[in-house]
């Protein structure tokens, strides 16, 4: 008896030791997770290699992420360029791939380099890379000063753009020269963990549960040097940011639209999906997400952006599709079906998350020119 007892004691020592260390696990991809790396590329981005670049085209290794269609950017230590379509008809060996070479921004586009494809393609600032005059300025936030550019314009409805996952105040540049045109005003945010910004208290991100409130700082900035009204364009975070902000900032009533780019509405699979990308084994992911969970502060009671269509006030131009694997696409087709008065969802099909842009420029720029024009 004596013996059994030993043995079950063992095993259950065994067992709870396991399991302590998968939670510690789970917690450790956790704050991996959720830890921002601003200006880094987001897991599961594409790697490819440089075969040759010369003149305006740049041959890369033959891959589903080196066919993707649209423009893109080509980030490497050191190194920014900027591609646009894949050439048809151009000679080239079957395991690669010819793309047009828009411009090398710094760096050398040398044979063997590794890049990865991102939906950056701007480098710089709105001056040095759209030639478009703006001013650094600094928006009063709880935890401290704020960096954002502002690139002025003739009307009173401002736009303040809100990056994502992975990106920083670089990524929205893809829709200022557009902006500029329409001669609206735009402010683009840098927020807590991001390069210039007060870091988040415990270092983490919490998917626009905290980050939403230097948006809202942003707001009432814009508010006091003279916004009438704002319309939030925000990425992948960033839209969960600009729901928040529309559902709790006491200066919700100036905001005219949302723009909403891969929205993170679905946090729990937007997790399970970050990890699975960096590679966290399938045995842990539950330890994980329940530890990035209660990390971010997203209990399971805790309403998720849009969880109610019916509390929604203002227009919303949403923009998704099927192909995005961090940020599933069925919440946006939810809030589209379900308020068909405020609600338009632009489908992108072969789009990246936060690369709704980049795989067909021309079509979100007419739809968000269709969005903005009763709302200037």
């Amino acid at each position: 008896m004596r013996t059994a007892t030993a043995t079950a004691a063992a095993v259950t020592t065994t067992l709870i030791g396991a399991g302590a260390a998968a939670v510690l696990a789970g917690r450790y991809a956790a704050d991996a997770a959720l830890r921002p790396e601003p200006g880094h590329p987001l897991p599961g981005s594409p790697r490819l290699s440089v075969h040759s670049a010369e003149g305006d085209r740049v041959v890369l290794t033959r891959s589903l992420g080196s066919l993707r269609l649209g423009v893109h950017g080509l980030t490497a230590p050191g190194l920014h360029a900027a591609v646009g379509p894949v050439l048809d008809g151009v000679p080239h060996d079957p395991a690669t791939v010819v793309r047009r070479l828009l411009r090398v921004t710094h760096g050398a586009l040398e044979p063997g380099t590794r890049v990865t494809l991102t939906p950056q393609v701007h480098c710089g600032n709105p001056r040095t890379a759209l030639g478009l005059e703006h001013a650094d300025v600094d928006v009063p936030g709880e935890l401290g000063p704020l960096p954002a550019w502002f690139v002025p314009g003739a009307r009173q409805t401002w736009v303040i753009t809100v990056h994502g996952l992975g990106a920083g105040r670089e990524h929205p540049m893809v829709v200022m020269p557009f902006l500029h045109g329409l001669r609206i005003p735009v402010l683009s945010l840098a927020y807590r963990g991001d390069l210039g910004a007060p870091a988040s208290p415990d270092g983490l991100g919490h998917l626009g549960e905290s980050e939403w409130r230097d948006l809202d700082a942003a707001i009432r900035y814009a508010v006091r040097y003279g916004a009438r009204r704002v319309v939030l364009h925000g990425w992948s975070t960033g839209a969960a940011m600009a729901v928040r902000a529309a559902e709790r900032s006491a200066l919700a009533g100036r905001i005219a639209g949302l723009v909403l780019d891969s929205p993170v509405l679905d946090w729990h699979t937007t997790l399970r999906n970050l990890l699975a990308a960096r590679h966290t084994p399938a045995p842990l992911v539950p330890f994980a997400v329940r530890a990035a969970e209660s990390r971010a502060g997203l209990r399971a009671d805790h309403r998720a952006p849009f969880a109610d269509p019916g509390a929604l006030r203002v227009p919303v131009l949403l923009f998704h599709g099927p192909d995005d694997t961090l940020a599933p696409w069925e919440p946006s087709r939810r809030i589209a079906a379900a308020r068909p008065d405020l609600a338009t969802l632009h489908t992108v099909h072969d789009a990246a998350h936060g690369a709704m842009w980049n795989a067909d420029p021309g079509r979100y720029e007419e739809a968000l020119r269709r969005f903005l024009t009763p709302l200037m």
